[in-house]
């Protein structure tokens, strides 16, 4: 009944940029919360961002001050991830996840998600 689909990952020099986007789509009723993770191939994923319903956020401590999640202020059905001074050892594939209370017949259900992922690759 919903979907999330990233894009936005590529690669990139150190110090550079890059915007990822989630897109939910479907039956959704509410947006309870939206994260970003990263995993690097035979590695744990590891939480990045993530964005409550309320607008607040919380950033893992490595990439404080450096990246930024917001919603998109037209649609709430958009979250950003806006990656700044960028560095090598940020590379690995990005996820978003989302928590999500979601129309099913006659009820409302608490769903949590999970997108295909994007590249992220920073060169040195």
């Amino acid at each position: 009944q919903v979907q999330l689909t990233e894009s936005g990952g590529g690669l990139v020099q150190a110090g550079g940029s890059l915007r990822l986007s989630c897109i939910a789509s479907g039956s959704i009723h509410y947006i309870n919360a939206v994260d970003w993770h990263r995993q690097v191939s035979g590695k744990p994923r590891e939480l990045v961002a993530r964005i409550y319903s309320g607008d607040t956020t919380d950033y893992a401590d490595s990439v404080k001050g450096r990246f930024t999640i917001s919603r998109d202020n037209a649609m709430n059905n958009v979250v950003y991830l806006q990656m700044n001074s960028l560095k090598p050892e940020d590379t690995a594939v990005y996820f978003c996840n989302a928590t999500i209370t979601y129309y099913s017949g006659p009820y409302n259900r608490l769903g949590n998600y999970w997108g295909q992922g994007t590249q992220v690759t920073v060169s040195s």
